[in-house]
C-alpha cells in the first residue's frame, strides 16, 4: 500500500513490486556468463549519501525495480560521506526491497581511499577483503552479486589483486567479479589470470558517452566484445552535459552550482553548448529527449551490456528507461553524431 506525501514522493507502508516489472525491460547476457543484466542499471554514485532524503531514495529504488531495473551499483566510497550510499541502501533493503533479494543484482567495489594507514586503499589482498567485509556489513548482506576492483593499482602485483578477487568468490562473499577503469591491455592481462584460476570474471565498468570515446580508441570495446567480457558504462550523460539542462545557461540547482567536483563551470562553454544543441536537434527528430538519445547511442550496437544511470528523482529514472524503446540509428544519424 502506498500514498504520496506533499512533495508527491511515494511513501511506503508495505511495498509490493509491480507485477509487470519484467514486461518491457531488455536483459543482456554479461559476456560469456549466464548472468543477464538490465540494459539500464541504477548507479548510487550520486544522491544516495548522508545529505540525501531517505524517502526520495526509497522512491527512486522502488521506481527502478518496478520498471525492471534489477541491478543496483554501489562502491565503498560512494557518499558523501564514504560508505553512506551502502548504509542507506542497506536501510532501503530492510525497509522495502530486501524481500526481493533473489531478483536483484547488487554490486559494489573497492579501490579508492577508505581509511587511514597503508591498508585502506588501492588493490592489495588485505584491503580488498577487508573492504568487502565492511561493505557487506553496511548493506546487511551475506554476499554481493558482483564485486569489482575499482581502479588499477600499479604498486600491487596484478596476480595479488586477481587472486584476492578469486578468493572472495570462493569464500561465497561474491558470485562474480569485475574490474573498473582498466584499459584494454590491463583487461587482457587480468582476464588471462582469471582464466588460469577459473574465476567467474564477467565485466569491466568503464566511462563511455558520446563525448568520451576512450574505450573505442584504446581498443577495449572491441576486445571485450570479441573475448566474452561484458561492459557496463558510467557517466553516459557526461555528468548532465548530455541533457537539456544546459541548453540555455546553468540552472541554479544544477550540479555545477551545488557540487563542482565532477561537472565544472568550464565544461559549460560555448563550443560544448553548440554541440549539445546540435545533438538535441537530432534527438528531437528521433522523438527522444537528448538524454534518451545519449543512452540509446551507447546501446546501439549490442557491445555494451548495460548503461548505468543516476537520478535525483523517480521521474528521471522512467524517462531514462524509455531510451530502450529506440536504440536503432540510421547511418546518417551516426555520421552526424560522430561529426558533432
Amino acid at each position: 500500500m502506498k500514498f504520496k506525501n506533499h512533495e508527491g514522493i511515494k511513501e511506503n507502508m508495505m511495498y509490493n513490486a509491480a507485477e509487470e516489472r519484467y514486461n518491457s525491460m531488455i536483459y543482456n547476457k554479461t559476456g560469456n556468463s549466464g548472468l543477464k543484466l538490465p540494459a539500464v542499471s541504477l548507479g548510487l554514485w550520486h544522491n544516495f549519501g548522508d545529505t540525501a532524503n531517505m524517502e526520495n531514495m526509497v522512491a527512486m529504488c522502488e521506481t527502478a525495480f518496478d520498471a525492471g531495473i534489477t541491478h543496483f551499483d554501489l562502491a565503498n566510497n560512494y557518499g558523501p560521506k564514504d560508505g553512506a550510499a551502502e548504509e542507506n541502501f542497506g536501510r532501503i533493503l530492510k525497509k522495502s526491497l530486501g524481500r526481493y533479494r533473489d531478483e536483484m543484482i547488487i554490486s559494489t567495489k573497492a579501490g579508492y581511499y577508505m581509511w587511514p594507514g597503508p591498508y585502506g586503499d588501492h588493490g592489495s589482498r588485505k584491503y580488498l577483503i577487508a573492504s568487502l567485509d565492511q561493505s557487506l556489513q553496511r548493506m546487511g548482506l551475506d554476499y554481493v552479486d558482483i564485486f569489482y576492483h575499482h581502479r588499477p593499482d600499479p604498486d600491487t602485483p596484478l596476480e595479488e589483486t586477481c587472486g584476492a578477487l578469486d578468493s572472495i568468490v570462493r569464500s561465497g562473499k561474491a558470485l562474480y567479479v569485475g574490474i573498473s577503469n582498466y584499459n584494454k591491455e590491463q583487461t587482457e592481462a587480468a582476464q588471462k589470470l582469471f582464466k588460469k584460476m577459473g574465476t567467474p570474471f564477467i565485466i569491466n565498468q568503464s566511462r563511455y558517452n558520446i563525448f568520451d570515446r576512450s574505450i573505442e580508441k584504446n581498443g577495449l570495446k572491441e576486445y571485450a566484445a570479441k573475448n566474452g567480457v561484458g561492459i557496463i558504462t558510467f557517466c553516459p550523460l557526461a555528468q548532465g552535459l548530455l541533457t537539456g539542462r544546459y541548453l540555455n545557461g546553468i540552472p541554479e540547482d544544477s550540479r555545477v552550482k551545488t557540487d563542482g567536483r565532477f561537472l565544472k563551470d568550464s565544461d559549460i562553454n560555448e563550443r560544448n553548448i553548440e554541440r549539445v544543441r546540435a545533438l538535441n536537434a537530432i534527438a528531437e527528430k528521433r522523438g527522444q529527449t537528448l538524454a534518451q538519445m545519449a543512452l540509446a547511442w551507447i546501446l546501439r550496437d549490442g557491445d555494451i551490456t548495460s548503461v548505468l544511470i543516476g537520478a535525483s528523482k523517480p521521474s528521471q529514472i522512467q524517462e531514462n528507461i524509455d531510451a530502450i524503446k529506440n536504440t536503432t540509428f540510421t547511418d546518417e544519424e551516426r555520421k552526424l553524431i560522430d561529426c558533432i
